[in-house]
């Protein structure tokens, strides 16, 4: 349910509340212009510093950020007490780890994958439409930057295949 609301968030609050700094990307959510493209370029900074590691071990990593992410969306979600507000970004930052899964980095598949992964997050096509539309909470906020993360890394491991 992503919506576009009218809440007044101001910077001093979300920078003293830990879960509001952490959910707005450590701030990066705080953008007024696009804060989703900001949010995904911190996410960019997730994947060089997990990079490194064996694929099982990114995938874990990755897997723990979402489950963290369900509560952490949700908990800022009620504080703020609007579902799916536009700085709340940390459902990017996992978007963009998600799509860089198993993916040798390079600032090819870097700019690559942040364009296909914004994309999807922008576009929604099915099923991504559907699940942000009917799904609440925490995992509702999570689940669509899921779909679009999953939809980027099959486009992108298709071109590095080919």
């Amino acid at each position: 349910m992503t919506t576009s609301p009218q809440v007044d968030i101001s910077p001093r609050r979300v920078l003293r509340d830990p879960i509001l700094f952490i959910a707005f990307g450590f701030g990066s959510g705080l953008s007024s212009k696009a804060p989703g493209t900001v949010g995904t370029l911190v996410g960019i900074l997730f994947v060089l510093v997990f990079a490194g590691l064996p694929n099982w071990a990114y995938l874990l990593v990755t897997a723990l950020l979402f489950v963290f992410g369900i509560w952490l969306c949700g908990l800022a979600s009620k504080k703020l007490g609007v579902h799916d507000h536009g700085g709340i970004v940390w459902d990017e930052i996992v978007g963009m780890m998600i799509t860089m899964i198993a993916v040798p980095i390079s600032w090819w598949t870097l700019l690559v994958g942040f364009v296909l992964f914004r994309f999807f997050d922008i576009l929604k096509p099915w099923p991504i439409k559907i699940a942000d539309k009917h799904i609440g909470g925490g995992f509702g906020i999570m689940v669509d930057d899921l779909l679009a993360g999953l939809y980027a890394l099959l486009i992108l491991h298709s071109l590095l295949w080919l």
